[in-house]
């Protein structure tokens, strides 16, 4: 093998990628293999993405391989639904993976093999005790483990036990196999951890063939070792288990010698990323699913209308390191806003309509203008937007007592209609509670397209639909789930949620261009941000998902250093 054309740029650094070129170069491995290896409990998400495209992506820039795998050694909370999502959020994210799928399920058999090698070897015993009573015997951080009276067992009867409990003959919880380590060690994973348990749940993939199932530390490393896997990459939750991964490495007859890494997890302002508590949410119904856009879900941010490109980009800016740290929500907003910027077309909608008419408007004609469809390509080209009398314009764009600085509509202010024409307010009409429910104006016809003949200036330019041509659609405005930046600090994190994480709107008016995009379609609102089709929409009811606003607070403190 060439390493040197396997070498990540100098540029790229981090202690996990420096392992893996001093591993290549010195010949300790001869080509890179990692995995990604989910359980199939729940849907990914940001969190995992950032495991996600270290593996695929140093398997990429260094010549080698990445798995993907599915660690479903617990039937009791695995499904199917979760399998396929997860499968779908991999391609998603469209970072190398050729869609070769592996189980430890597949392996189960080998497993269990091997289980009864560390029994034959006086390195396992079935164990009586109940649950209660073990974490009873186990000790604590500060005091010594005890013994359990089922370790002085003899080969043959943990043999005779172990092949009874996979015959099926004791129940749930009943028996487990356990590793024979050391009670008084320093690391509680090493006390005579669990290596089987006994669950009657049918499985996914192996349906009721299989009624006791290996734990995950039994189950990973082995099966990390029969992939041929070179760097086991995992968070540091996972550190403290690193013996055991070890000690079982070097206690079986396994093909290969994987060496397990960590490094940090992600942790991001203003959400939860752990599976328990993003399961919790959907089970109690504080989101309408998984893949609710305001879920840190990778289907939750595909369904929101983020280009998988931005995730990308957000996880790159991340340090690979062991050094835990939290990263502002904005960061990630910035990712989202920058590539929509430079591809998303721009339409007008108009999302709390206020009516306008325009008086000295012919009534009855209606005439084309012409709209940019992205500033920032000229290739985008050009649309055809109706203009009529009456129009639609945001409800925020008029004050009738407006202060110096507010430069839209107000009486007897003229302001930019975008791409049509100059207007003024000249009376306004309430109802009889005295709310202001349509505004009269008037056009200057020789300010068509944006710009007066006379040179004359005007502050402000709204963006603006035709009543006679608009398109009815609902609009979902979506905001930070919780109110607390540390949500997972709090002692109930349900206590911190945002109850106007979601606001609805209905009666929105779009242009017509609009009714022409299909699910996941992205386009820029003028003025209000980037907003896309929802799976819910259909061609009676429209309805948009905001991806994210206009304004990049991330942006602006970046440049301010």
């Amino acid at each position: 093998m060439n390493t040197e054309d396997n070498a990540v740029p100098d540029a790229v650094h981090d202690f996990i990628r420096d392992k893996i070129r001093e591993d290549l170069t010195n010949g300790t491995v001869g080509s890179l293999v990692t995995r990604f290896p989910p359980e199939p409990n729940g849907y990914l998400h940001i969190g995992h993405a950032k495991s996600i495209c270290l593996n695929f992506g140093v398997a990429r820039e260094f010549g080698g391989h990445c798995n993907l795998r599915f660690d479903d050694t617990n039937p009791a909370k695995e499904d199917q639904e979760f399998i396929d999502a997860i499968q779908a959020d991999v391609k998603w994210l469209d970072v190398g993976w050729d869609g070769d799928v592996k189980y430890a399920s597949d392996n189960f058999e080998q497993l269990y093999e091997w289980a009864e090698h560390l029994i034959g070897e006086g390195l396992a015993y079935v164990e009586d005790l109940s649950a209660e009573e073990m974490r009873e015997y186990r000790g604590t951080l500060t005091e010594p483990g005890r013994e359990s009276p089922s370790r002085s067992r003899s080969v043959e009867e943990n043999l005779d036990l172990f092949r009874r409990m996979r015959a099926g003959e004791f129940e749930d919880g009943a028996r487990v196999l356990r590793a024979k380590i050391d009670m008084a060690s320093g690391n509680i994973n090493l006390r005579d951890p669990v290596l089987y348990r006994i669950i009657r749940a049918p499985h996914p993939r192996t349906g009721d063939t299989w009624c006791i199932y290996p734990t995950y530390d039994f189950a990973h490393g082995q099966t990390d070792a029969m992939e041929g896997i070179t760097h086991s990459l995992c968070t540091l939750e996972f550190e403290d288990h690193r013996p055991l991964y070890d000690w079982l490495i070097e206690n079986l007859p396994v093909p290969a010698r994987p060496r397990q890494y960590e490094f940090s997890r992600l942790n991001m302002t203003h959400t939860v990323l752990s599976k328990r508590l993003l399961t919790q949410l959907v089970a109690e119904g504080h989101v309408a699913g998984w893949d609710d856009p305001r879920m840190p879900t990778v289907s939750g941010f595909r369904r929101r209308g983020v280009p998988s490109s931005a995730i990308r980009d957000f996880i790159s800016r991340l340090s690979i390191s062991k050094n835990e740290g939290t990263v502002e929500a904005a960061m990630l907003e910035h990712c989202i806003r920058d590539p929509l910027n430079d591809s998303a077309l721009r339409r007008m909608g108009v999302l709390r309509p206020l009516k306008v008419v325009i008086e000295n408007y012919p009534e009855g004609q209606v005439e084309e203008v012409d709209a940019v469809n992205n500033p920032r390509d000229e290739t985008a080209g050009i649309r055809k937007v109706p203009f009529s009398r009456e129009i639609y314009v945001e409800r925020d764009d008029f004050m009738e007592d407006a202060p110096k600085k507010f430069f839209r509509l107000s009486l007897g202010r003229e302001v930019r209609l975008r791409a049509a024409y100059f207007i003024t307010c000249t009376d306004v009409i309430k109802d009889a509670a005295g709310e202001v429910i349509e505004l009269r104006c008037t056009y200057d016809p020789e300010t068509r397209g944006g710009d007066s003949p006379d040179g004359r200036k005007v502050k402000g330019t709204l963006h603006w639909v035709s009543a006679q041509h608009a398109v009815d659609a609902e609009v979902r405005l979506y905001n930070p789930l919780f109110v607390d930046e540390n949500p997972g600090a709090a002692e109930d994190f349900r206590s911190v949620l945002n109850p106007e994480s979601l606001e609805t709107l209905s009666g929105c008016k779009l242009e017509p261009a609009l009714s022409d995009l299909v699910a996941g379609e992205v386009v820029q609102f003028e003025r209000l941000g980037y907003f896309c089709v929802d799976p819910d929409a259909s061609a009676d009811n429209p309805v948009f998902n905001r991806t994210v606003g206009l304004r990049d607070s991330f942006a602006r403190a970046m440049a301010k250093g």
